[in-house]
């Protein structure tokens, strides 16, 4: 497949601050809704995650809102994340969500819904206060997309990453608890937008595509033959949570 990206490329984030901070806020909500919903047995269920249960998943959340609360805490958890590194290897983000799910590996339910609670208005803060410093700055180091390494910006993380990360955790927690995932075209239709817009920057080829759902919309770029899905399939599958074919074979980072 071919791609507009390369490491000398910085990729930024397409969403203006505000728009990005009213996902920001949306979404940490419905996360909370979500796991709120959980039943008793649906904390041990096994998920898309193969090393995570639902509760797993769940901390990870928790500890991935409480990442950009603030320097210190990114800091703590990198330097945390680091040490894990070194001693099993592999991409440097396993490191952090291993640090994430490890910290609160004691917890029950009831803390990991609380703790949700608590880093939401956090993690809005910190993401909002940092992008608008640094936004532009470069993220250290690369990281691996569609078998090649890119550069992103702090912004690109902060108001792009950041958001997509909870929301396929919310599909996530659907298709292994078979509990309906609230969807609205305010809210994640434009996640889904942008990440359509993305996907067809990566592949860089004709293209027409209809997502159905209350996320859904109708795209196109030139003439193609019109694929249709489920928004939510779409993303599960360039996610790499599916195996795509064609032009779903381009991968976007969630």
């Amino acid at each position: 497949m071919t791609t507009t990206d390369t490491p000398q490329r910085r990729r930024h984030s397409h969403l203006d601050p505000r728009t990005s901070m009213t996902l920001a806020r949306t979404e940490h909500a419905r996360t909370v809704d979500a796991l709120r919903a959980l039943g008793p047995d649906d904390w041990a269920r096994p998920t898309s995650c193969p090393e995570w249960d639902v509760r797993q998943l769940a901390c990870h959340m928790v500890g991935m809102a409480e990442f950009p609360s603030s320097p210190i805490e990114i800091a703590r958890q990198q330097r945390k994340a680091s040490a894990v590194h070194a001693r099993r290897g592999g991409p440097a983000v396993d490191g952090l969500t291993q640090v994430q799910v490890d910290e609160r590996a004691d917890w029950a339910p009831d803390q990991v819904v609380l703790g949700a609670v608590r880093a939401a208005p956090r993690s809005v803060r910190g993401r909002r206060w940092i992008s608008a410093c640094a936004g532009r700055a470069p993220l250290p180091g690369t990281q691996p997309v569609n078998g090649r390494e890119e550069s992103w910006s702090v912004g690109y993380l902060l108001r792009t990453i950041l958001t997509r990360d909870p929301w396929m955790h919310r599909t996530d927690l659907s298709a292994a608890t078979g509990r309906p995932m609230t969807l609205t075209p305010d809210h994640d239709g434009v996640i889904v937008d942008d990440v359509v817009a993305e996907w067809a920057e990566r592949h860089g080829r004709p293209y027409q595509l209809e997502l159905t759902g209350p996320a859904g919309g109708s795209w196109r770029r030139g003439d193609a033959e019109l694929m249709t899905l489920d928004a939510v399939e779409f993303c599960r599958i360039i996610s790499g949570r599916g195996i795509g074919v064609g032009l779903l074979e381009t991968q976007v980072p969630f």
